[in-house]
């Protein structure tokens, strides 16, 4: 059995978990999510706590056991605390800014670029930092990939969008590596 998949999820007391057939709804303070669990998968709620289950043992229920219960534990997380990802950005004149729900990013183009953001996701910049926030977890993170994207950190100088926590590893540039001697 699945080490993910067997572990048990615990429901907050702020958190309401309704079950019709295949159909999950997640309420919280933050908001509310659906699921629609595939036919393999499900689930044991007794008090407050939620085991996951499959109905056979073939690859395919295997394969999705341990991924549901992830999913499941992501959208109680997310309607009762929410989820953030942070973005850096570096450069001479590089700019952001929120203008209603579109992030305008000044990167080094000849134009501004304009990023819309989705419905339920929350864009902020402060100083040179971009935070996106939002329930659903994967919408935060594609999101800010496609930030990321539009500039990413070249690895001579540094500059570009990097998520906060990444390290950059630099590359020595064609003098330093003359001054050496490591040349042809």
């Amino acid at each position: 059995m699945s080490k993910i998949g067997r572990r048990i999820i615990e429901i907050p007391e702020s958190v309401k978990f309704e079950i019709q057939g295949q159909d999950i709804s997640v309420t919280g303070p933050k908001g509310q999510l659906e699921l629609r669990l595939p036919h393999k998968i499900k689930l044991e709620i007794t008090d407050n706590t939620i085991l996951v289950k499959r109905t056979g043992d073939d690859k395919p229920s295997r394969a999705l056991h341990g991924l549901w219960r992830v999913l499941i534990a992501n959208a109680i997380t997310g309607v009762s605390e929410g989820w953030t990802k942070q973005l850096d950005f570096k450069g001479v004149g590089f700019r952001a800014e929120v203008q209603e729900n579109k992030l305008i990013l000044n990167v080094g183009f000849s134009h501004p670029v304009e990023i819309l953001a989705p419905e339920g996701i929350e864009i902020n910049v402060a100083k040179n930092v971009i935070t996106i926030s939002g329930i659903d977890k994967q919408r935060v993170g594609q999101v800010a990939a496609n930030i990321r994207r539009v500039k990413p950190v070249e690895p001579y100088k540094g500059k570009g969008i990097k998520y906060v926590d990444e390290i950059v590893r630099k590359k020595l540039g064609k003098q330093a590596k003359a001054a050496s001697g490591t040349g042809a």
